[in-house]
This record gives structure tokens, sequence and C-alpha cells, in this order.
């Protein structure tokens, strides 16, 4: 893998990082994170998938496509979470080259530029403190890399995981109910084993699929 693509995948994967607790916590009013998913790049960008806490099927879902750099700065998650609070409360009707579909939801590109300028709240940037001293920085990044997940069902969750020499991620599909110590203990070693890969052509942000839900 290139230093570029090496460079979006630890971008990808800190953004997800620091927004996922947005399963459980809403962005704003009923609108909470059902998926990260990381574009092999360049250019630089992810994916949003925003929806209702229950929501799962595809036609529930929107996701948003959201540049990683506005101009000369990288977007942080704080930035995303202020846009993601914007969009889904603006009932404006985008243009129509800017939507499409992919894995049969909604997709929509989005200009950081085009809504109207985003603006962090009191707790955005109290929780970024918290998140500083609570979640340091460091050097050493875990093994595998991950870099973006999605709810494909009540009981099944799509993680992206990073493979050397591969722009695309992984995918590595799991049942939460039955995801054990032992099965995410095992799953570096896992991604080789060719008997559990499978195929999703629907899905453009992975080379191919780790079949677990029955490991």
């Amino acid at each position: 893998m290139t230093s570029v693509h090496d460079e979006i995948a630890v971008q990808q994967a800190e953004i997800t990082r620091l927004l996922f607790h947005h399963v459980h916590a809403p962005v704003t009013g009923t609108h909470f994170i059902r998926g990260v998913l990381p574009v092999p790049g360049p250019p630089s960008v992810i994916r949003i998938v925003m929806g209702e806490a229950s929501a799962y099927a595809p036609n529930e879902l929107i996701a948003y496509e959201i540049p990683l750099r506005w101009g000369d700065e990288s977007a942080t998650a704080q930035d995303i979470t202020a846009l993601l609070r914007t969009l889904v409360t603006d009932t404006r009707i985008y243009s129509s080259e800017r939507i499409s579909q992919v894995m049969g939801m909604l997709l929509v590109r989005v200009d950081p530029s085009a809504p109207e300028a985003p603006t962090l709240t009191t707790d955005d940037r109290a929780f970024g403190i918290l998140r500083y001293f609570a979640q340091p920085w460091t050097e050493e990044s875990p093994s595998p890399l991950l870099r973006g997940f999605c709810f494909l069902g009540q009981d099944r969750l799509r993680l992206y995981v990073n493979v050397a020499e591969a722009a695309a991620a992984t995918a590595v599909d799991v049942r939460p109910s039955r995801a054990t110590t032992a099965l995410l203990a095992s799953l570096p070693s896992l991604l080789d084993e060719e008997q559990y890969w499978t195929e999703d052509d629907s899905d453009p942000h992975c080379t191919h699929v780790l079949n677990l839900t029955d490991w």
C-alpha cells in the first residue's frame, strides 16, 4: 500500500474511532450514526451513514460522502459532527448530480462549503477536552486498524479493517450477540483464512468479506 493510501487509511481510522460513540448518542435529535464507510482513495473522503437508532434497512439510511480535507485543513471528528448536525436538519433538496446510491442506501456527496457554516457547540468543545485526556494519542496503531463499520442488520455488524498492501479495506461480518473476546482476539489470524472469504459486489468499500457470523 502506498504512503498516500496509508495516510488515508489512518485518517479514516481516526475519524471512525472518534465518531463511533454516536451509535448510542445521537448526533442530534433522533439521528444516529449507523455506519462509517472507508472509501478507497485518493481522493480522501469518508461516508457517514445516518438513520434512526432502530434503522437497519438500506432504504431507512442515508450515506453522506464528506471530504477529509476542507481547503488547506484536515477535517476533524468535531468538524464532521457539526456538519452532520447541519445536514440532517437541512430541508434543502440536493442537486441530482450529487445524489446516487451505494449498498442500497441513498448517497449524498457533500460540499462542506455549501451548507450553512456548521458551528461547534459548547458540549462539542467540552467533549473534545475530555477525550484529549481520556483517549491520548499514541504512535502505535492497533492491529488490525479499524477503518469503518456498518450495521447490516439488527445482529449483523460489518467491520472494515486495514490489511497491508491493499488500498481498500477487508470487511469482516460478525454477530454482536456472538462476538466473544476469543473471536476478536483471533481476528488478526483469521484474516488470511480463505475458507471464510465471500464476495459482496454491492459494497465498493472492501476487497472481500470475511464472514464470521457463525464462528
